[in-house]
């Protein structure tokens, strides 16, 4: 337990996220025809010193949740409105809160929720009230992904290292699935099945599936010179960055990653990390240095 809670503070702990980076979310319009991709008008929707990361839209509102330290240092969920470019406080908690994500019914935000003894739980906020429940205390999660109501794909944090596991809110088993991985968990649109990023072969990191109904794990496509941070169109294509650049990669037609121009003002695009594209497949964010 001492070695997992060392580890989960070095992971996430705002201190030394400060002390490593300062980031901001950037917004891009994205637009085009069938597999094309076209990137423009990058905005700093933050613009906040500090650490904001990990942005996640909702389905079906023009809102945008993302993890944001305060004046404290502390990680609260933060949301931006797409429509008002207003920005506002989600949680504002003693705790830390990392990696908000709508829940499949589309009334919760699900996130990590880091407790001041270093436990990482898996919690979850009611939309409106802001209630709280927590899913999963008995493991330290430090990312995860949900395949449908019941089931989650989980980034574990375990005494030999990084584990994929599948698990199930109502019989609490968890299964593990995969060692050695990323922290890019994500669902394949219009698939039953979830992404991940392969690290065991330290020279050439590769994205896996993992399909829900028969357990089966394939393997995509390499990721681009060792970055594990991508993202799903909803029609299919997968986004990457090589730190300074945008790429694209289509599954069903592509052998090798395509770059993808941004008109405007590119230099803004630097340091790229986290992504995310809104259902509508026109708003794409990136986390950025600031």
């Amino acid at each position: 337990m001492k070695k997992t809670i060392l580890y989960t503070f070095t992971l996430f702990c705002p201190a030394l996220l400060q002390a490593q980076t300062n980031t901001d979310v950037l917004l891009l319009d994205m637009s085009g025809k069938k597999t094309e991709i076209i990137l423009s008008n990058p905005q700093n929707i933050t613009n906040h010193l500090g650490y904001d990361s990990q942005p996640h839209f909702h389905r079906s509102q023009p809102i945008m949740y993302y993890s944001s330290a305060n004046a404290d240092g502390k990680m609260d969920i933060r949301t931006y409105n797409l429509s008002t470019k207003q920005t506002a406080d989600f949680t504002t908690t003693p705790e830390n809160e990392f990696s908000p994500t709508l829940t499949p019914d589309g009334k919760h935000i699900s996130a990590i929720i880091q407790r001041e003894n270093g436990q990482q739980d898996l919690g979850m906020y009611n939309i409106d009230s802001k209630a709280v429940t927590v899913l999963i205390d008995n493991l330290t999660v430090g990312y995860h992904a949900w395949i449908d109501n019941k089931n989650l794909l989980l980034f574990i944090l375990a005494e030999d290292g990084h584990e994929l596991q599948h698990y199930n809110l109502d019989t609490k088993q968890n299964k593990v699935l995969a060692k050695s991985i990323g922290r890019s968990l994500h669902k394949i649109p219009g698939q039953n099945a979830m992404s991940f990023i392969d690290k065991s072969d330290k020279e050439q990191w590769l994205i896996k599936r993992y399909d829900t109904k028969t357990g089966a794990i394939t393997t995509i496509a390499p990721t681009i010179n060792q970055r594990e941070d991508i993202t799903w169109t909803s029609k299919g294509t997968l986004l990457s960055s090589d730190g300074a650049k945008l790429y694209s990669f289509s599954p069903a037609k592509d052998k090798n990653w395509q770059e993808v121009k941004v008109q405007g003002n590119p230099a803004l695009l630097k340091g790229i990390t986290r992504m995310a594209v809104n259902q509508a497949n026109n708003k794409l964010a990136v986390v950025i240095s600031e």
